[in-house]
C-alpha cells in the first residue's frame, strides 16, 4: 500500500474528520480526565498540519506549532485510523513534521502524549525523542509524558 502525505493546514476537513476520531479515542482511553485537555487540544490556522492517505482516503494526521517563537515547535495532533496501525505512517507523519519544522526553522521539538497510549510512546521512542520533565499546561497532570528531540 503506497502511502501519501500532504502538507496542509488546520482547517483541511480531512484534519478535521480525523482529529475528531483522534477525540473519540483519547475520551475512551481518560474518561475521567480527558474534560481537562480540551482546552490544550485547540488548533489555530498557524499550524503545520500533514495528512497520510492510503488509496486516496485519510489514514493519519498531525500537526506542529510553535511554541516559542522560532527555536522549538510542538507536535500535536498526532492520529492514525485503528486499521491502518501498524503501516509505520505515524512514523512518516512525524518525520515530515520535523523535517518541514526544520525547513523553518526550529531547532527543537517537543510533545506530551500519555501514559495510556503505549502505540504513541513506542512512535516517539523509537524516532529518538527522550522523556523531559512536564512543561506547561502539563506540569501536575501524571497521565502525560512529555518528550523532546534536537531537529538539529
Amino acid at each position: 500500500m503506497t502511502i501519501v502525505l500532504r502538507r496542509t493546514n488546520s482547517v483541511d476537513p480531512h484534519f478535521q474528520l480525523l482529529v475528531a476520531d483522534l477525540d473519540k479515542d483519547l475520551w475512551a482511553r481518560y474518561p475521567a480526565i480527558q474534560q481537562n485537555f480540551t482546552p490544550f487540544n485547540k488548533i489555530d490556522e498557524s499550524a503545520r498540519v500533514v495528512i497520510a492517505y492510503a488509496e486516496d482516503l485519510p489514514v493519519g494526521c498531525g500537526c506542529f506549532r510553535a511554541m516559542d517563537g522560532k527555536e522549538t515547535l510542538e507536535i500535536k495532533r498526532m492520529y492514525v485510523k485503528p486499521e491502518s496501525r501498524g503501516m509505520g505512517i505515524a512514523k512518516l507523519i512525524l518525520s515530515e513534521l520535523e523535517e518541514w519544522g526544520k525547513d523553518e526553522g526550529f531547532i527543537q521539538a517537543n510533545l506530551e502524549t500519555g501514559n495510556n497510549q503505549p502505540e504513541a510512546l513506542a512512535v516517539y521512542s523509537g524516532a529518538q525523542y527522550k522523556q523531559i520533565p512536564n512543561y506547561p499546561p502539563y506540569i501536575h497532570i501524571a497521565e502525560s509524558i512529555c518528550m523532546a528531540k534536537k531537529l538539529r
